[in-house]
C-alpha cells in the first residue's frame, strides 16, 4: 500500500506535489535531485531558513524575488551587504521581510566567505546517509521530519557559525538537495531520479 496518487497525466506522485502546478514542476524536476556547489547549497540553506514557519509554496513562488534580492545567492556578494542593504531588503515585497532571517542570510554569507572553495559542499554532503540502508518510504508517515543525520548536520553548521539551521531545517535541506530520496516508493520522480 502506498500513499502515491495519480496526477492529471496518470503518473503516480507524492501527494503533496499535486496541490499546485508549481509543486508538480518542483517535485518532478528539483526536489530530491543532487545539488552541489557552495553558492547553490547556500541558496537552498537560505530558502529553507526563510521557509521556517511558512508553507514551502510561499517560498517557491517568491524564489525569483529572493534571487534578485540576494544577488543570485552568490556568497561573496551577499557577504558584502551593508546595513543599508538589509534595510532595503526589509522593504522588498518580493521576499519574506523577516529581520532575523535577513540578518542570518547575510551573517551566514560572511561566515561562508571565509571557507575554502567547496568546503560547504563537502561538509553538507558528508552527512548524506548510505542510500542502501534507507528503505523507500511507501507512506507519508514513513518520511521523518528530523533524523540523527540532520541533527548532527545542524549541530555542525551551528558550531561553524551558521544561523537558522535547526534539525528540521537541516532535514528539509537534505531532502531538497538529494542527500536523501524521500519520494514515495511508487512515485514517478523516485524512479526517474539519477
Amino acid at each position: 500500500m502506498t500513499d502515491a496518487l495519480a496526477g492529471p497525466d496518470g503518473a503516480l506522485r507524492c501527494p503533496w506535489a499535486l496541490s499546485t502546478e508549481d509543486y508538480v514542476a518542483y517535485h518532478d524536476e528539483e526536489w530530491g535531485r543532487p545539488v552541489h556547489g557552495d553558492d547553490a547549497l547556500y541558496e537552498r540553506l537560505c530558502l529553507e531558513a526563510f521557509q521556517s514557519g511558512l508553507s514551502w509554496i510561499t517560498i517557491l513562488r517568491r524564489r525569483p524575488g529572493f534571487r534578485a534580492a540576494f544577488a543570485d545567492f552568490k556568497i561573496a556578494s551577499v557577504a558584502a551587504y551593508t546595513d543599508a542593504d538589509k534595510e532595503r531588503l526589509l522593504a522588498d515585497p518580493g521576499i519574506i521581510r523577516n529581520r532575523a532571517k535577513i540578518e542570518a542570510t547575510v551573517a551566514n554569507a560572511r561566515v561562508l566567505a571565509d571557507w575554502a572553495p567547496g568546503e560547504l559542499d563537502e561538509l553538507i554532503w558528508s552527512f548524506a546517509p548510505d542510500p542502501a540502508i534507507r528503505p523507500a518510504p511507501k507512506r507519508l508517515a514513513d518520511v521523518p521530519a528530523v533524523t540523527d543525520d540532520s541533527t548532527a548536520l545542524s549541530k555542525t553548521l551551528k558550531k561553524r557559525g551558521i544561523r537558522f539551521v535547526g534539525p528540521t531545517t537541516a532535514y528539509a535541506l537534505m531532502q531538497a538537495c538529494g542527500l536523501v530520496n524521500d519520494h514515495l516508493s511508487d512515485c514517478t520522480a523516485r524512479r526517474s531520479a539519477p
